[in-house]
């Protein structure tokens, strides 16, 4: 089942939230330090994540699956937020640089579907970064934050899954290592305890990240099944949220 978009804008919005969002968006940033030039696609609810590449990439775009809802993004300009199916993508094929999929893998109820589109719109080159709860997290255990909905990964099962989708892992890290409370001594000492824990307790991170590539020698057997008639999408150009 999937979280719904209020609860994970008001979890952003949260002081908490924020805090996860800085750590998550570091290592981010740290995989990715340059998309001059690139195209950037958020699946799930990734636009917390996606600020950071739209001064920089050609184009930035979200696409929140339409059992989960979505709002405008960003606040003030054009919007550049989409609701559409998860297996069912609004793009062209080899049109995506960088993807990011965030609150989308625990949640999907057609996840090979929904990684073989991811796989479609990649372009050759086109790298992914899949992030997910961590199976042996704290977080995973306290369903008050989105990352403790949904199915948990450990980092064997993520890369089994990815490969299983036609994807090659080709790096891997953790984030969110501070317990998820509202205590503002904790939440002040977010980075230090992010340091200490990338350090020496990996294990028990909130979440697992891994980037992927894609297989190119799978695109002959893609390509060869008939064109899929695909439905209309919404793109959200104004506020609120569709009924």
């Amino acid at each position: 089942m999937w979280a719904d978009v209020v609860d994970l804008n008001e979890f952003y919005s949260s002081r908490l939230g924020q805090v996860a969002r800085r750590m998550i968006r570091r290592r981010i940033r740290s995989i990715w330090p340059d998309v001059r030039g690139m195209s950037v696609l958020g699946l799930g609810y990734a636009t917390p994540y996606l600020r950071i590449f739209r001064d920089e990439a050609e184009r930035v775009l979200a696409v929140m699956p339409a059992h989960q809802g979505v709002m405008r993004w960003p606040p003030v300009g054009p919007g550049q937020v989409a609701l559409a199916g998860e297996t069912e993508l609004p793009l062209p094929d080899l049109s995506v640089d960088r993807l990011i999929m965030v609150h989308a893998a625990e949640h999907s109820e057609h996840l090979r579907d929904m990684m073989r589109e991811a796989w479609r719109v990649l372009t050759g080159s086109g790298r992914m970064i899949v992030i997910v709860p961590n199976r042996r997290g704290i977080w995973a255990r306290f369903e008050r934050t989105p990352f403790g909905q949904g199915h948990p990964y450990s980092q064997g099962q993520l890369r089994r899954l990815l490969q299983d989708c036609l994807f090659t892992p080709v790096g891997a890290t953790r984030a969110l290592y501070i317990p998820p409370t509202r205590l503002r001594i904790v939440l002040h000492s977010a980075s230090a305890l992010e340091n200490i824990g990338d350090r020496w307790f990996q294990a028990v991170s909130g979440v697992v990240m891994i980037e992927a590539s894609k297989q190119i020698y799978a695109a002959t057997a893609v390509q060869a099944e008939p064109a899929r008639k695909r439905r209309p999408f919404v793109a959200i150009t104004g506020g609120g949220r569709p009924s």
